[in-house]
């Protein structure tokens, strides 16, 4: 499904179903996503900084933009972690590249994880944002088996404009987020 028919599906199909359901007064009160943020975390860049390279390199095939490299807050003496390390790197997208990362992800990727039931539907942080985490980057099409390092995982965060986690359950699910049957 190409970036502008998933955009269209939100303004034709999901857009109106949620304002009939919730019974909104106004179509600005219409739940929708800000951003999706995709997130590595690298435990062993302070031993390796190759790794930081590589899971950048990652990012950037699966996302299609730059990734910017994360640096620790605070130093850990438990960790052997001083501040300004790089410890990760993450991707903010935003419209066209959000919708398309979106459908990707759910048609796509995710049928891929061997053993996929669907996605845990408690991942909501209660003010309408999802969370998920995926053990290895291997299940996105861009990424070839042969060349990567090693098994990295990831955090997607999906940000909505959505006030309570029913409103966001609703709108993922009508976009096509296999959330798992309980």
């Amino acid at each position: 499904m190409p970036v502008s028919r998933l955009k269209d599906k939100y303004v034709n199909e999901v857009a109106p179903a949620l304002m009939k359901k919730f019974e909104y007064k106004s179509v600005m009160q219409i739940p929708k996503f800000e951003k999706v943020v995709i997130n590595i975390g690298l435990g062993e860049a302070k031993d390796n900084p190759k790794a930081v390279e590589a899971a950048c390199g990652d990012l950037a095939l699966i996302t299609g933009q730059k990734p910017v490299v994360t640096k620790a807050k605070k130093s850990v003496a438990n960790f052997k972690l001083r501040q300004g390390m790089n410890i990760g790197c993450k991707v903010t997208l935003r419209s066209e590249k959000m919708y398309e990362f979106i459908d990707r992800l759910f048609n796509v990727a995710l049928p891929r994880v061997r053993d996929f039931r669907g996605i845990n539907a408690d991942s909501f942080d209660g003010r309408g944002n999802y969370s998920m985490g995926i053990r290895e980057q291997l299940i996105f099409p861009e990424i070839e088996y042969d060349k990567i390092d090693k098994i990295r995982g990831m955090d997607i965060i999906f940000v909505t404009t959505a006030e309570t986690d029913e409103e966001a359950r609703e709108l993922l699910t009508l976009m096509g987020a296999p959330f798992a049957k309980n």
